[in-house]
């Protein structure tokens, strides 16, 4: 398995990468934002995403978004193909992805939202918190990216200031030790069950 900073000789998986990303929202039956093969290839060329291969086969992805100027960059789209999961892969390209961030843009702050909670406790490991969405980028072209999200009506209803992802934001300026972190499972379901209740519920009235 290589795992690898994404360039224009990948875009040959800009489709599976896509495919991957709807299959697994349709599965799981949660928000995740829908990303076209267009859209993937953008971030491949860049150098702004992270790959994982077996051989010639497409296993997973990464990509980094930067908004506000530089301050913020988001690591969003982790996907990992349906042969891959289960074997740890998901950490380790997070963990590449978080790397490249940190070299490409040191100042600034790192941010993402996600209902999974396996993301949440990766994140949490590498020294996130989690954060309300005023502390996250104000940028509109970030939002607006939500708007294939099943979800989107929730955030629109709150103003933009909750929905049933949860914000998560690591700031360098904190410098925060992250070798011995432990983490919370039990609280961050919690905060998806609080979240699924008050939303949902309103949404089904």
């Amino acid at each position: 398995m290589e795992i690898s900073i994404a360039n224009e000789s990948h875009f040959k998986y800009a489709k599976v990468i896509s495919d991957t990303i709807t299959e697994s929202a349709q599965v799981r039956g949660t928000g995740i934002a829908k990303r076209t093969p267009e859209y993937i290839q953008k971030r491949l060329a860049n150098g702004n995403a992270v790959i994982a291969l077996d051989g010639d086969k497409f296993a997973g992805f990464c990509y980094i978004e930067v908004w506000g100027n530089k301050n913020f960059v988001a690591n969003s789209g982790l996907i990992v193909h349906p042969d891959y999961r289960n074997q740890g892969l998901a950490k380790k390209i997070k963990s590449k992805v978080f790397e490249l961030s940190r070299t490409k843009f040191p100042d600034a702050k790192i941010f993402g939202i996600t209902t999974g909670l396996a993301v949440m406790k990766m994140n949490y490991e590498l020294g996130y918190k989690p954060v309300t969405f005023s502390e996250l980028t104000d940028d509109p072209e970030f939002w607006k990216g939500c708007q294939t999200c099943k979800n989107f009506d929730i955030l629109t209803r709150t103003e933009r200031k909750m929905c049933l992802c949860t914000g998560m934001l690591y700031d360098p300026a904190t410098k925060q030790k992250v070798e011995e972190k432990k983490v919370n499972s039990k609280a961050f379901k919690r905060l998806k069950s609080i979240k699924e209740s008050l939303f949902l519920k309103k949404k089904t009235k």
